[in-house]
């Protein structure tokens, strides 16, 4: 198996639903990957040509307008097999989050300290907002049953993200309300 390098699986597994350009797969993350996982552009296209000169990926010169040269990047089917064995090994380490404000939290003292008020209440704002959009998001991409069968994982990431902030808004919510006057 090859090197635990996260990024290269996602890109795999986002060309192996369509080719796409190195564009849009960086529109990806900032849609539907970055709902659970973070690339940036400096990281995705260096990945893309690693993959290339593996062989798990190949592109294609496309003319976009009169003159606009983009690349359309392609799985292989050695691509496809490295996919394969990658999802079927199994996932036995659960991994930290990396949650600021929870580290943040962690140093308070008590509850009567001056900044956990505007803390808690910054972060309920937020997490409402990102449990709206992901509501919205289920409710767009997926607006009949038979879109979620068709694309079940993304389906399931969608309930599990609504899941966690749904929580993560009522854990605010209680906690705002257990602080004292």
């Amino acid at each position: 198996m090859a090197q635990k390098n996260k990024l290269q699986f996602i890109i795999l597994g986002l060309l192996n639903q369509q080719p796409l350009t190195g564009y849009d797969l960086t529109k990806a993350f900032d849609d539907e990957i970055g709902e659970f996982w973070q690339a940036q552009h400096s990281q995705i296209y260096p990945q893309l040509k690693r993959l290339e000169e593996q062989g798990y990926v190949t592109h294609e010169i496309t003319v976009s307008g009169e003159k606009l040269e983009k690349k359309l990047y392609h799985i292989t089917a050695t691509g496809r097999q490295l996919l394969h064995e990658w999802i079927s090994v199994g996932t036995p380490d659960l991994t930290a989050t990396k949650d600021e404000f929870i580290l943040k939290l962690y140093f308070i003292q008590t509850d009567r300290d001056p900044r956990l008020l505007a803390m808690l209440q910054e972060q309920l704002t937020l997490h409402t907002a990102k449990l709206a959009h992901l509501q919205q998001r289920l409710a767009t991409v997926f607006p009949q049953a038979k879109a979620a069968k068709q694309h079940y994982g993304h389906y399931l990431i969608l309930q599990h993200a609504i899941g966690r902030e749904d929580y993560y808004v009522n854990w605010l919510k209680q906690t705002l309300k257990a602080l004292p006057e």
